[in-house]
Order: structure tokens, then sequence, then C-alpha cells
């Protein structure tokens, strides 16, 4: 489990005031010291994350937010990285302090993730210490039932870890790849350029996962790079159920398809798998229509180095002017650099998006949408700036 990517894990996050105790909860739910505690008000200064195991969770990493009552130049910037924090997570725990004054706060807090579809635990904290009546206040303030826990003696940890894993089996996120496409005995190629942008030594995150899935469906999965596809397909007495390759590739690896066999690409699948297909494929229409001076975002979730021809930066450029023209404007933007203020652009291009989270990817569609801007895949968009987007299955 210490080698599951961080963006396949479970998002926890801690919110609360300052001195509130987050960081000394987080250290009894990890059982170590990964935060720093201190009676100083403020100590926690960006967002820790650290990977755990949480037992009817799996897989999970849990983040140390700094106190969303920070003030002041700095401390404003510290209530944005908690806020940035917030959007990435898959449930929250907000812990209340010792006195319910200024209750608005927590409302607040409340409704952000109310309106972000993020399921919400609240904890009084140091339940050890406080008056008998600080519960029942806070509960009549929230109108929700609030979680009595102490990091100090331990109380209420085992209840807040089963709360915990009740609402992560009714999270909503889809961890079948290939969902219906493929079925146990089906023959699946995978086609995977292994060009400079491959790295050196192993394969891309979306191309492990999908090979995964595979095998866990009990799939024939076969692998090739896209120049030895066509001795692939020769050695096989059947066409395969399915060809799923990377969607630079996709014109050259649709001409060798066989009618029968389905297409898609691994952009494709983790576009379903994380964000919003439906919306992808209509920002997609709406690609193939923008006037030759559209202002278009490319957003990459990872920050690598770019390197030659780079899909994000080179080569989808290269696809966009030459079907809508040179006069595009495009900006490139990656990791966290996500603008709040979309109104400036005619189209949003999100990568497949293997580092972020799904709620993460959401929560852009979400901005994208409230703002009336269309936004789609690159996967989906690179079909569609081919011609073969009808062919592709998802």
């Amino acid at each position: 489990m210490s080698e599951t990517p961080r963006s396949n894990r479970y998002h926890i996050a801690i919110f609360g005031r300052r001195n509130a105790g987050k960081s000394s909860l987080i250290n009894a739910l990890a059982k170590q010291d990964v935060s720093i505690v201190s009676d100083v008000a403020g100590t926690t200064t960006d967002t820790v994350w650290k990977n755990i195991e949480l037992p009817g969770i799996g897989a999970a990493v849990i983040g140390d937010t700094a106190g969303y009552d920070d003030s002041g130049e700095l401390g404003g910037l510290r209530v944005e990285r908690t806020i940035a924090a917030a959007r990435r997570i898959d449930l929250a725990v907000i812990l209340l302090s010792d006195s319910t004054a200024s209750a608005s706060m927590e409302k607040e807090w409340k409704e952000r993730f109310q309106k972000s579809g993020i399921p919400v635990i609240f904890l009084l904290g140091k339940c050890d210490s406080c008056r008998d009546s600080l519960l029942q206040e806070w509960t009549t303030l929230l109108g929700c039932d609030v979680l009595p826990v102490s990091a100090r003696d331990g109380s209420g940890i085992d209840a807040l870890l089963a709360r915990m894993a009740d609402i992560h089996k009714l999270d909503d996120n889809i961890e079948d790849i290939t969902h219906t496409l493929v079925k146990a005995g089906d023959t699946v190629v995978l086609v995977m350029p292994q060009d400079a942008q491959a790295p050196k030594g192993r394969l891309i995150q979306p191309q492990v996962q999908t090979l995964r899935n595979l095998l866990d469906k009990h799939c024939l999965a076969l692998c090739c790079a896209p120049e030895e596809l066509p001795q692939m397909l020769a050695q096989l007495q059947a066409p395969p159920a399915l060809i799923i390759t990377d969607s630079q590739v996709f014109a050259q690896v649709k001409a060798l398809t066989p009618p029968q066999t389905r297409l898609t690409s691994f952009s494709v699948l983790m576009a379903r798998n994380k964000g919003d297909i439906d919306a992808f494929r209509a920002g997609a229409e709406v690609l193939l229509n923008l006037p030759s001076n559209a202002r278009i975002l490319i957003a990459e979730a990872c920050s690598h180095i770019p390197q030659n021809e780079d899909i994000g930066r080179v080569k989808l450029p290269r696809l966009l002017r030459k079907r809508l023209g040179e006069a595009l404007d495009i900006k490139i933007v990656s990791g966290n650099d996500f603008p709040d203020d979309l109104s400036s652009y005619d189209l949003i291009i999100h990568c497949g998006a293997c580092m972020f989270t799904r709620r993460h990817v959401l929560w852009r569609v979400r901005q994208a949408k409230g703002q009336n801007i269309p936004i789609t895949n690159y996967g989906i968009a690179i079909a569609a700036l081919t011609g073969i987007l009808d062919r592709v299955v998802y």
C-alpha cells in the first residue's frame, strides 16, 4: 500500500481554527509524529500530507491544513493554501474549537463543502477537558452530529475511523477504468509509444492502472509499441475486443484497427474515470467550431519538465493551430495553477489527470460550467481534431 500513488488514495483533510488540535489529531490517527504540535497558534503554515492505511478504507492520505482563521498578509496566503487543499479531497474533517463564538466561520466552511459535494465530519476535539455542554451547543449551531474526540487519551478515535469508513463506502468514485468495455476472456491490445516522453524504465500511471484493471478482470492483455501493432494483429487468430492507445497516435492506430474492434485511449478512459465525460464530449463539439482567434487554456495536472514533442505543450497546440489557425491564443498551466477567473477563455482542454483525484477534476469542471466555459480532455480533443471521435468508445 505504501507504493499506491497519491492520486489513487482516499483524500482526507483536517480543517479548523488555529490551535484547535488538528496536528495532534493527525498524529493520533497516524500513530506517529507527522505534524509539529505546539501551543503557538499558526504552527502549521502549509498543508502536510501523510500516506496512511485506514481500516475500512485502505490506502488513504491525510492532510493537516493551516488554520482557516489565520490573519494578516502571510496568514491570508496560508488560508489560500487551505482553500486549495479543500478542492482535492474526498472527505473533510472539521475540528471545532472550545468556543462557539463566531461560529459563522464553521458554518461557512460547512456550506463550502456542501456546494462541492464533499462529505464533512464535525469533531469536538480535546473532549477530555472541555465543558460538558459544549458538544450540544455545537450540535445545535451546526444542525448536524458532532463527534467528541481526544488526541490525548484516544477517546472517540475508533468512532471517527468507523464514520470515515462508512462515508467511504458511499463514495461515488469510479474505480473500474474499462467499466463495460471488456469482460473476462477478452483480448485487449494496449498500444504504448516508447518515445522521448515515455519515462525511462517504467510506464506512466494510466498505462499501469489500465493494465492492472484488465488483469483484475481476467482479460488477455497484450502490449506493444505503435510500430509493432501490425505484427501483433497479424499473429492473433481473431481481432481483439478492444485496442487502447496513447492519444498522440490515435490516427495511426485507428487506420490499423479492424472494423469489429473497438478503439479508445488511456486519456479517454481517464476522462470518464476521473471527470465528466458528457461535459468533455460537449466541449469537443465546441472545439471544432471555434474561431481562428479563440483563446484556449490547456491545463496539465503534473508539473513535469517539458521534453521534445511534449503532448500538452507541443503536439496538442500544433493540432489545434493546424485545424483552427495560427492566430489561436493558447495558454498552458500545470499543477495547481488553475485560474479562478476563466471568463477570458473560449475553451479549456484538460489532461487525463492521472495525478489528481476525481473530486479535484470535478471541481475544475464545476468551475468551468459555473462560468459557462466549455471544457474537454486531451484524448477527446485529439480524437475530435483527427476526425475519429465517433469511432472512439468510452
